[in-house]
């Protein structure tokens, strides 16, 4: 099992090297992660590639019997290359250089920038092919993090011309489908075709759905080339991965056609961040994990696990004392077959002073060191179980066209599509439910409940394969806005909404409105029971559908907000707004009872995992609250986090 750190052995003096790695040995590490940055060390002059200070630090990992993840150091490149080369900076939506002095200022269309990357990786891979330390090879550093994905240079707009006159052919079907007639937007060819960099009002929907299709594209060739050298380069045992950032839904890159080339997901696991006065909340973590672990239906791999405080300028929140060994396990819980720890001793100089690690400036073994090494000496003893395959009851979906759809037009000025992913994951995770988090095009065969987050594109092969699903005894759980356009992100025409799905929902909805901040509408429930929704609310008519919720307003008392439809052999629920957390959670536990969910039930903040690792039952708790809480007549501490030993009533945990 990889248990490590992240180590800039050039940060310091060359004597220092061995008493860190004694250090690292004594806390249980047995993997290191370097290089990523190294560009200007390894080709200090265009050409003249030198790898002595590498083979050196390798050297001295392999006699302190350490293993080696190097990253392809083309994040950052030198100072050199910049002078030389100036074209291979990308530009801000204001058409001005992002100069050389911060990190991946590249613009991904820059074929010398292509160029001189895959040179440097194929050098570098193949010098230590043979290294028999070096087990993964990292490309890259947090592809698009940062805004980098996003870039609006000359080379950009002539790329996205071709990209546009691949997919359409000709001009006039492109206008067709568009719809330039409005506003007199026609084009005679593609040349006529701008980057969509701001103007007056907006631009066109299509067009900027299909810009984004063309930036995940570019980020996407941009992997390839890189990935594709390592491979024919690399040592046979030699894996390839690519540590993804978070904010994956706020991203102009699909993270699952990178993923598709990697032998292993990477992830850096950051509840915190500079600026924060508090941590994102317990499900927003364990939904990221989920989402990690199903890019490729595999356990992952955590390079950045946040261990101190952190923050470039603004230093955010400090983690509590065995906070951050309780994200450590949570994420070991949810897929997470290997961590190293960000990072080990923090830099005194640069723009990451302020990003501390296990070794603070002091350079004591202190607290977070006692704490690292007490997570590593728990996870040693499950060692490859946490490899097994996890197997989810819940999935909830998404689409990266419709997330891209929603960041092009909002329709309230309160959304935010993770928020609203959320909303559906939340309640299940507050029931210990195990849940997959994956694209709409995987097969949805073997899960009890797939939810459908603001899913408002939805074509004839989703509804279909969603109705096939519902017939078949699943539950489908739709919110709003669901199925209002086509994949070109338009609406459709001459059909009443949910569109496509709706006779799988049972409903028509005739008018909408979105909600402004500290506006929500009241809710009555056929039971008598009240809520809120904010956001958005639809005005749903329950054609077939039962109604569960009403909204409590003298003009529209007669619509309903969340109702229920039976098809075939299953359910599927519509919440036709931003519903409230009491009022989710009392719907969840039904749609749990019904569809026969194995749930948990634990106090408030106190997470529960259960897996089966090589045939053996394992029951994983994470205590998120600042004081104790008490489960099964055991006393869980603040923040603490591990294993029931033995798994408590086993029994009540199975089907």
């Amino acid at each position: 099992m990889i248990l490590g750190v992240d180590y800039y052995p050039e940060h310091w003096e060359n004597d220092e090297i061995e008493r860190d790695f004694a250090r690292m040995k004594e806390m249980g590490v047995n993997t290191i992660r370097i290089g990523e940055f190294a560009w200007h060390m390894l080709e200090k002059e265009e050409g003249q590639f030198d790898f002595s200070y590498w083979d050196d630090v390798l050297d001295k990992a392999e006699n302190a019997g350490l293993d080696v993840i190097f990253g392809t150091p083309t994040a950052t490149f030198p100072a050199w290359l910049s002078r030389r080369y100036p074209e291979v900076h990308s530009e801000d939506i204001h058409g001005q250089t992002r100069v050389f002095g911060g990190r991946r200022q590249y613009c991904f269309n820059s074929a010398k920038y292509r160029e001189l990357s895959e040179r440097l990786v194929r050098k570098l891979v193949s010098h230590y092919s043979k290294r028999k330390s070096i087990i993964a090879w990292q490309a890259d550093n947090e592809f698009g993090h940062e805004g980098s994905d996003m870039c609006w240079c000359e080379k950009c707009e002539s790329a996205f011309r071709k990209f546009l006159e691949k997919k359409y052919g000709d001009i006039d079907s492109l206008n067709k489908e568009y719809g330039t007639i409005f506003w007199g937007q026609t084009y005679n060819s593609f040349d006529e075709i701008v980057l969509p960099k701001e103007t007056i009002t907006v631009h066109n929907p299509s067009l900027l759905l299909d810009h984004f299709r063309f930036r995940s594209n570019s980020v996407e060739e941009f992997a390839r080339v890189q990935l594709n050298a390592i491979r024919e380069c690399k040592g046979e045992l030699q894996v390839v991965t690519h540590n993804f950032s978070g904010g994956f839904f706020e991203k102009a890159f699909d993270f699952g056609k990178i993923a598709d080339q990697l032998d292993i997901v990477s992830y850096d696991n950051y509840p915190v961040w500079g600026g924060l006065k508090e941590p994102v909340s317990p499900a927003h973590t364990a939904m990221a994990h989920d989402f990690m672990r199903c890019l490729k239906d595999r356990s992952f791999l955590i390079v950045e696990q946040l261990m101190g405080a952190q923050g470039h300028d603004i230093i955010g929140y400090l983690p509590r004392p065995l906070q951050s060994a309780m994200w450590s396990w949570q994420a070991l819980s949810r897929g997470c077959s290997g961590m190293l720890f960000f990072r080990w001793r923090a830099m005194d100089r640069g723009q990451e002073q302020f990003c501390l690690g296990i070794i603070d400036h002091n350079d004591r073994e202190g607290r977070k060191f006692r704490e690292a090494k007490g997570v590593f000496e728990k996870a040693a003893s499950i060692g490859s179980g946490f490899e097994s395959k996890m197997k989810s009851e819940v999935a909830v979906v998404y689409d990266y066209d419709n997330i891209w759809s929603w960041r092009i037009q909002r329709a309230s000025a309160m959304f935010d599509f993770t928020t609203e992913m959320i909303r559906l994951y939340r309640p299940f995770h507050r029931m210990n439910a195990s849940t997959d988090v994956i694209p709409a095009n995987r097969d949805f065969g073997g899960y009890k409940v797939v939810a459908v987050p603001v899913m408002q594109l939805i074509d004839e092969d989703l509804s279909e394969r969603l109705k096939k699903f519902a017939s078949q005894g699943g539950t489908v759980i739709f919110s709003y806005r669901a199925g209002i356009k086509k994949r070109n992100n338009n609406v459709h025409r001459g059909i009443v909404s949910p569109g496509l799905i709706s006779d799988l929902a049972g409903i028509s909805i005739l008018e909408s409105e979105s909600l402004q901040q500290g506006q929500d509408a009241r809710l009555i429930g056929t039971d008598g029971s009240t809520g809120s929704c904010s956001v958005w609310r639809d005005m749903v008519d329950a054609v077939d559908a039962e109604v569960l919720y009403r909204y409590d307003d003298p003009f529209y008392k007669d619509k309903a907000c969340i109702t229920v439809n039976r098809y075939g052999k299953g359910l599927v629920y519509y919440v036709g707004g931003g519903a409230d957390d009491l009022t989710m959670d009392t719907m969840a536990r039904e749609i749990a009872e019904g569809a026969g969910l194995t749930t948990h039930a634990s106090p408030e903040g106190l997470e529960l995992v259960f897996r089966t690792m090589d045939c053996e039952d394992h029951l994983f708790y994470m205590n998120h609250t600042g004081k104790a809480v008490t489960y099964e007549g055991e006393e869980i501490g603040p923040f603490a986090s591990g294993e029931f030993q033995p798994v408590l009533n086993p029994a009540k945990y199975m089907d």
